[in-house]
């Protein structure tokens, strides 16, 4: 079994001169639960399938497993998906001894921009650049799975 323990923070700056590397995504959702959802991605030229458990409250830790499947299959399924298939590039970024993962949204989720930190541990100290804004680790309005359901598009209170 394999865990999870990110913080997720909004963007308000310059962070792709900073990027080493960036790919384009599209994930859908096959399922969504209170307990758990079951996510398919195409991720550049591969294809993987995750399933995410829920978050404990107080905690920032849940368990996840995520397999690489052929990249067919990955877009075969995405049709399947349950709502609105999510389409964003990643842009990867190195602050200190940590890597952020920045995903500027597209379509429905433009404008969007949201920055993740995955962490060894819940206490784990990390270096926060200048290009980072407010924190939404745990507001469920930020998931994935959430926004494909309602878009950021469709906020009134952005």
């Amino acid at each position: 079994m394999g865990y999870e323990i990110e913080r997720k923070f909004l963007v308000n700056g310059a962070y792709k001169p900073h990027a080493h590397h960036h790919y384009l995504m599209k994930q859908g959702y096959l399922s969504l639960s209170g307990i758990s959802v079951v996510r398919v991605r195409v991720k550049g030229e591969k294809g993987y399938i995750t399933v995410k458990g829920a978050v404990e409250e107080g905690s920032i830790t849940r368990r996840e497993w995520e397999y690489e499947v052929p990249l067919q299959d990955a877009e075969e399924m995405l049709l399947l998906c349950e709502d609105a298939v999510i389409v964003k590039t990643r842009y990867l970024v190195r602050v200190g001894k940590h890597i952020f993962e920045v995903d500027e949204f597209a379509g429905e989720n433009e404008g969007l921009l949201i920055a993740e930190v995955e962490l060894e541990n819940e206490e784990e100290s990390f270096e926060k650049p200048d290009w980072l804004g407010v924190e939404v680790t745990g507001n469920v309005r930020y998931y994935n799975s959430y926004l494909s359901i309602h878009p950021y598009r469709e906020w009134g209170d952005k």
